[in-house]
């Protein structure tokens, strides 16, 4: 039987070295964020990339939804899906996600505002997912009976193996330290948006060393990373 892994994470908030952690595994497909092109279809919103992301994946979430429920990639027995949890518009099919097994991986709002400001100039809070990672986090929830696996990507940073362990545990799959390390440079897997978004962790070949203080935000940023204080909260409280 496959194992169906949906990781939900907003922007900027270490998805893609998690992603790079899973497919070193050798045992594991990965689907880099499949709900992109449906999402800016959707919105209209102005992304770097837009254009290329449009045309490099299916713009009609249903069959995004279709194609999540089908044949597993080269028949791997783990297939770990990254989702961004802005991209879960009103109207995006969740028959799906029944035959998943779900984790959220969240980030302080502060650390996710300093960095996706660096990409993105004057992001408004539906930008950054968190409200809408709490509303799946609270379906999964409720629908599973129990809360799901939460990882913070601080503590993954801080020690990556003992998170790992417990996160491998938590999804009901065997750890091993091959998640540990990856090799430098772009993947096959990645998103056709990477040249834009994945350039630090391109460069890398594990995860970096732990992070420092929180960063200071200018006003206007500061007030957003407070509104999406609530949402990261209430998700931390089940951090493994």
């Amino acid at each position: 039987m496959t194992i169906r892994i949906a990781m939900w994470s907003g922007p900027r908030n270490l998805s893609t070295a998690l992603m790079y952690a899973f497919a070193a595994r050798g045992d594991c497909a990965v689907t880099d964020e499949p709900f992109y092109a449906a999402y800016l279809a959707m919105t209209g919103l102005d992304h770097p990339m837009r254009e290329a992301v449009l045309s490099s994946q299916p713009q009609e979430p249903e069959a995004v939804a279709e194609a999540l429920a089908g044949e597993v990639p080269e028949g791997k027995p783990i297939w770990y899906q990254k989702h961004m949890t802005q991209h879960m518009l009103e109207g995006v099919p969740r028959d799906w996600m029944g035959a998943c097994r779900h984790a959220f991986l969240i980030r302080h709002p502060a650390r996710v505002v300093a960095s996706y400001s660096k990409k993105r100039e004057e992001p408004v809070l539906a930008d950054l997912g968190f409200v809408q990672q709490a509303e799946l986090f609270d379906r999964v929830a409720q629908a599973e009976g129990v809360a799901p696996p939460v990882i913070d990507s601080t503590a993954l940073r801080a020690a990556p193996e003992a998170r790992l362990k417990a996160l491998c545990e938590a999804l009901g799959i065997g750890w091993t330290p091959r998640m540990l390390r990856w090799e430098a440079g772009p993947k096959p897997y990645d998103g056709i948006w990477a040249p834009v978004w994945y350039h630090a962790v391109h460069a890398s070949t594990g995860f970096e060393a732990a992070e420092g203080p929180l960063p200071e935000l200018p006003p206007a940023y500061a007030r957003l990373a407070e509104a999406a204080l609530p949402a990261y909260e209430a998700l931390a409280e089940h951090a493994l």
